[in-house]
């Protein structure tokens, strides 16, 4: 079943900057192979329910299995019949914003 999410992946107690940790969280879901994009809050994740959920855990316990406290935000859009919905939506809502351009 396709699954679209959107997850944040954080640390906790580490500092001020965080990039260093969310590089190496990212780099665990870009290496999953999954279509994913990254934005500066979320990073979109897409594919069959139980591989998308792999990869969030396996992005999660990249920082826990170092004994750093991590937070998860995560939601999900289950769309049977479905696909590549993380690219059809945004072409559906550029469409339907040109009724404002006009």
């Amino acid at each position: 079943m396709n699954t679209l999410v959107a997850v944040s992946i954080a640390p906790f107690g580490v500092g001020d900057e965080l990039a260093e940790h969310v590089a190496q969280v990212v780099k665990v879901i870009r290496q999953a192979g999954l279509p994913n994009k990254t934005s500066a809050m979320f990073t979109e994740i897409e594919g069959p329910w139980d591989e998308v959920m792999q990869v969030v855990k396996d992005a999660t316990f990249v920082l826990a299995e170092k004994g750093i406290r991590t937070s998860v935000v995560l939601k999900a859009d289950i769309r049977p019949g479905y696909e590549a919905t993380m690219t059809t939506k945004l072409a559906a809502l550029d469409k339907a914003l040109e009724v404002f351009d006009e």
